[in-house]
């Protein structure tokens, strides 16, 4: 690899403006301690005794995105509730744009409330509506959309689906559509069910697993002939322009045009994968934007992906850890 100016390139990030359109979520957690059954059913009585709210699902992108300085604008549809209300304060807490948020009635928004007892779950509630939102509230999310590329003329549009109702059919392809007609990068962290709605994409991040049953095939052995396979099979019904897969311990593979590579993870006592994903999305997004470079793109996201999954639960990525390590381990 040639001689790469991390400084540089952390820099440019404070200088590039991205949406993250799709599933946000509130993630709520209850401590509390179990000394008792319940005398009205045999279920353990749980004396909360902390309650937090984070931002969760693609507010997580988001809050990647805000860690490693760049400008972030969040459009998604909330209930007209107060976990909408809440959720809408916590991206205000961290500086990430809400004026393009829509709340709509006939919606909740998603809460995942995680009841924990001496470090152990002891139960999930998941207050959430999964349908597609109605023709009327994807009429105003793409509206909101054109006013946001209006007023702020983005670089990136990350589209985060988690399969809660807010990318439909019609707003995945409308939005894609709107980033090439106004020359904006379009990435796609996709789920099962509208695997092959993002025609057109400019970079689509499915994890292999996603890719195996996407393409209804029986995983075969991880070499880049197989995944080059994929990535045609892949560009067959989408005519994306990069795939770029994360392959869990084995690393990523990344294919476009000219060049495809597996890329292998760095050892690391792993603590917790969860929301590595959002991480990599967010990383890949944002060094492509600033560099144009798909080799470099996979590399630090790869990087990224391995240092979140040392933390326990769902966090943000360091800036200037990934900086160190990025110096120590692509110099």
């Amino acid at each position: 690899m040639p001689v790469v100016d991390f400084e540089k390139i952390f820099h440019q990030f404070k200088e590039i403006k991205v949406a993250v359109i799709g599933d946000v979520m509130l993630d709520t957690y209850w401590w509390g301690k179990v000394d008792r059954i319940s005398p009205e059913a045999p279920v353990p009585v749980v004396a909360v005794s902390k309650k937090e709210q984070r931002i969760g699902g693609a507010g997580n992108v988001a809050l990647n995105l805000r860690s490693l300085g760049a400008n972030v604008t969040v459009l998604s549809v909330l209930g007209k509730d107060d976990d909408g209300t809440q959720l809408t304060q916590l991206f205000n807490a961290q500086q990430i744009g809400t004026q393009y948020l829509v709340h709509s009635p006939s919606r909740i928004t998603t809460n995942k409330i995680r009841i924990i007892s001496r470090n152990q779950h002891m139960m999930r509630l998941d207050a959430e509506l999964t349908s597609d939102i109605s023709t009327e509230d994807e009429d105003k999310l793409l509206y909101a959309f054109e006013e946001y590329i209006a007023a702020e003329a983005p670089q990136v549009v990350i589209l985060e689906d988690y399969n809660k109702g807010v990318l439909t059919e019609n707003v995945i392809a409308k939005v894609i559509s709107l980033c090439k007609k106004h020359g904006i990068i379009s990435t796609v962290d996709p789920k099962r069910k509208n695997f092959f709605a993002y025609k057109g994409v400019d970079i689509f991040k499915p994890n292999l697993k996603e890719v195996t049953e996407g393409l209804n095939i029986i995983q075969p052995l991880i070499t880049e002939e197989s995944l080059h396979t994929m990535h045609l099979q892949l560009q067959q019904q989408l005519q994306h322009r990069i795939s770029f897969i994360t392959l869990s311990e084995k690393g990523v593979f990344y294919n476009d045009e000219q060049k495809a590579a597996i890329i292998p993870t760095h050892i690391r006592s792993i603590a917790d994968v969860s929301g590595a994903g959002d991480t990599v999305i967010a990383v890949a997004s944002l060094v492509y934007a600033a560099t144009k470079d798909v080799s470099l793109m996979a590399e630090m996201a790869n990087i990224a992906g391995g240092l979140v999954c040392e933390e326990v639960g769902t966090v943000a990525i360091d800036k200037e850890k990934l900086q160190q390590e990025c110096k120590m381990l692509l110099s």
